[in-house]
């Protein structure tokens, strides 16, 4: 049985399922990656950060950021690696950020130095493509943070087409058609924009009008979940609450139309399936 504040991350056709913490299991469950076209599965232990952030619920102090765990490939070495990326003040360590990798060779964590010099917002999930791995950092002006997967360094990839991220309903980070796309929402306008990593600029790929999609959502407050581009014409979109319906936006004729409407509540996650992803070694 997977724990209910389980959290789901995907890559090359690999799954990780991890949990910081659930009163509901007498001991802390561990986390996993999984083939699910294979049945491969494979359990790793908790980090020191899910463990700092144990003691803290222990004490019940919930007050306190959650970031979600990272999983990318070494395109190099063809191997995965979960990695914790956390603001470090808020659990009184000195330096700007903390970075946790997972080696499977050796089943254990390990730190990464030097971690990010910027701080990361930390209720976002980070988002693979070609290697890498990517988050927003927390300043004046928000900008794109990647981690090399093979070199484990950090870099500042650009500055966001935005100025700031105020809200975490507002804004998002994704990968479609194999780019590097945010999000943002400004009242009933969602615009979603590309990065051309050859000339480092931002691409408007559309502009949604969420007014349109009002009759098939809940929650019409937030920003939609951008999840595939389809034959590189149709859009693929998710509302922010569990049980809201998958929405096809075509970037053609500007058209909206309902794809499919879960019957049951539960988290969800992007998947592509592979058979011939490389296993951890």
């Amino acid at each position: 049985m997977i724990s209910r504040s389980a959290t789901r991350s995907s890559c090359d056709g690999l799954i990780s399922i991890f949990s910081c913490y659930d009163p509901s299991y007498p001991i802390n469950p561990p986390s996993f990656l999984i083939n699910l076209a294979t049945r491969w599965y494979q359990s790793f232990p908790l980090s020191s950060f899910q463990h700092l952030v144990i003691e803290r619920f222990k004490k019940r102090d919930f007050a306190i950021p959650c970031p979600k765990l990272g999983l990318g490939r070494d395109k190099l070495k063809g191997t995965f690696k979960p990695v914790w990326l956390y603001n470090s003040s808020e659990f009184g360590l000195d330096n700007v950020t903390t970075c946790e990798v997972f080696d499977f060779s050796t089943n254990a964590w390990r730190y990464v130095l030097p971690a990010s010099p910027y701080r990361i917002i930390s209720f976002h999930k980070p988002v693979y493509l070609d290697g890498s791995l990517y988050w927003f950092t927390e300043c004046e002006e928000t900008k794109v943070l990647s981690f090399h997967l093979h070199t484990e360094t950090f870099q500042v990839v650009s500055k966001t087409p935005f100025a700031r991220v105020l809200g975490s309903q507002d804004v998002s980070m994704c990968i479609l058609d194999d780019r590097l796309c945010v999000s943002e929402k400004n009242g009933s306008n969602q615009v979603i924009w590309s990065f051309d990593g050859n000339n480092k600029t931002w691409e408007i790929l559309c502009s949604i009008d969420l007014t349109k999609t009002y009759a098939w959502l809940k929650d019409r407050g937030c920003a939609l979940w951008p999840i595939a581009l389809l034959d590189k014409t149709k859009l693929l979109l998710h509302g922010r609450l569990y049980t809201e319906p998958l929405i096809i936006h075509d970037l053609h004729t500007k058209s909206y139309d309902l794809s499919f409407k879960p019957t049951i509540s539960g988290n969800f996650v992007n998947y592509c399936q592979s058979l011939f992803s490389a296993l951890p070694n």
